[in-house]
């Protein structure tokens, strides 16, 4: 690794740990020229399936668009970078997993819809219905009610998580 303040080669790791709920190592490095000290990420890299358009287009996986529609459903809500670069973690093995068990080469891109909403339903219900309203093309003040009404009679998955269940209740 390349120490970023003087392009020297030869860096060291000082200190190794899981981030990011284990899904990442963070590295401290030192550089053995300059004694400066800077931190890595390392993480896994995942071969996405090609996303099919509703037109029909294929086009590559592009986790930038994910995270930029993530971003602009969250904007100016209490949600930080680090829940969103969960979300779009747990959205990549959703399809990788999906992918695998359908035994398909192709993610549709509804799909891929279908599980940012289920992962904003959980960060923020704000940002869920600024999604679903472009996302699913609402048309007037019926269907963002209809919308409210749905996460008003329904508790969201990670609610469902932290609640404790009595012993024989179903």
């Amino acid at each position: 690794m390349h120490c970023p303040f003087c392009g020297n080669n030869d860096t060291r790791v000082v200190d190794s740990r899981l981030a990011n709920e284990g899904d990442q190592v963070r590295r401290r490095r030192e550089c053995s020229a300059c004694k400066e000290r800077f931190t890595t990420y390392e993480a896994a890299v995942f071969n996405m399936p090609p996303v099919l358009k509703s037109t029909g287009e294929k086009q590559p996986f592009n986790e930038h668009k994910l995270r930029a529609g993530l971003m602009r459903a969250t904007q100016k809500r209490p949600v930080d970078a680090k829940a969103i670069d969960s979300a779009i973690l747990q959205i990549q093995k959703r399809i990788l997993q999906d992918s695998k068990v359908r035994g398909e080469s192709l993610v549709e891109s509804s799909l891929i819809g279908e599980y940012v909403m289920e992962e904003l339903r959980t960060l923020d219900d704000v940002a869920y219905i600024r999604f679903a309203s472009v996302y699913r093309d609402f048309n007037d003040i019926d269907e963002f009610i209809e919308a409210i009404e749905g996460l008003e009679n329904t508790p969201s998955s990670e609610l469902n998580k932290r609640q404790f269940k009595l012993p024989g209740a179903e």
